[in-house]
């Protein structure tokens, strides 16, 4: 048995963020330590119930087990699963069927299956960037490669946000869960500008792929009243529904962007005007 570290997240509210210092800041929507040797390491918000993580088997397989805040016996009992494999080649063992993952690969995994997370070569562990939203119903498990993602190339060199888009989830079923990923080209360092806010879905980054000593500007907030993390790689940061979620790094970067809430529209997003940010 694999027995997971977790900690708690609570939801903020836009005024009691807005008083927020840094230290506060970065110890309610900043996420580290995602990755760590043989471990599973979760963190349960009170943001649509997400769960976020990160697994690492290096020695060893991971079992992915429940934790206290879920109340159930199984890790999916009443949840569905989204895993991205970040690092080496790797395994998602659903229910005894074993599906390879190479680096950027995903897979979803639907309400009621048991999941071991297995790396090939201790060597060059894979890394698996977990995420968890509660489920209604069961479907079907669903292995999504990233040549096999909707892929938009958007932007430009000269607004320095020149990218690619992998859209995984946009072929297959889920209860609540939209997850994708983005890539900035070199020489492009911004994300998500203009920005913009949905009322209906919460959203967490994963910034990846950043060199040291590189660092992630990340912005947050009510649009009148925004804020920044400065965020390292293979680290996350949580956004509350009413907060603008934007990015700026000292070089090209890429993250994975994943939303739960009561659609699974990914277009559904009101924007930002940038005259109103402040």
């Amino acid at each position: 048995m694999t027995i997971p570290n977790f900690s708690s997240r609570h939801a903020i509210d836009p005024l009691a963020a807005a008083a927020m210092g840094t230290d506060e800041l970065r110890r309610n929507f900043h996420i580290a330590g995602l990755f760590a040797s043989d471990r599973v390491n979760l963190t349960y918000t009170h943001y649509d119930r997400m769960v976020v993580g990160g697994a690492m088997p290096v020695e060893t397989e991971l079992t992915l087990e429940a934790i206290k805040p879920m109340g159930t016996k199984t890790f999916l009992e009443r949840r569905e699963l989204i895993a991205v494999n970040i690092g080496g080649p790797g395994r998602v063992v659903v229910s005894s069927e074993s599906h390879a993952l190479g680096a950027r690969d995903m897979i979803y995994v639907g309400m009621g299956q048991d999941v071991v997370l297995v790396s090939d070569d201790r060597a060059n562990p894979a890394k698996f960037y977990l995420l968890s939203a509660p489920a209604h119903r069961a479907f079907p498990t669903a292995l999504m490669t990233i040549s096999g993602a909707k892929r938009l190339d958007l932007g430009s060199l000269e607004t320095s946000n020149e990218r690619s888009i992998f859209q995984f989830t946009n072929g297959i079923e889920t209860c609540q869960l939209v997850v994708g990923m983005t890539e900035l080209k070199k020489g492009s360092v911004w994300n998500t500008m203009p920005a913009h806010i949905h009322d209906r879905r919460m959203e967490v980054y994963l910034y990846f792929d950043l060199p040291e000593p590189a660092r992630v500007f990340h912005f947050l907030g009510e649009p009148s009243e925004t804020r920044h993390i400065v965020m390292a790689n293979e680290e996350a940061v949580l956004s509350p529904v009413w907060s603008i979620h934007s990015g700026c790094g000292t070089s090209n970067y890429a993250f994975i962007w994943a939303m739960a809430g009561d659609n699974v529209d990914y277009t559904d997003a009101d924007p930002v005007p940038m005259e109103t940010l402040r």
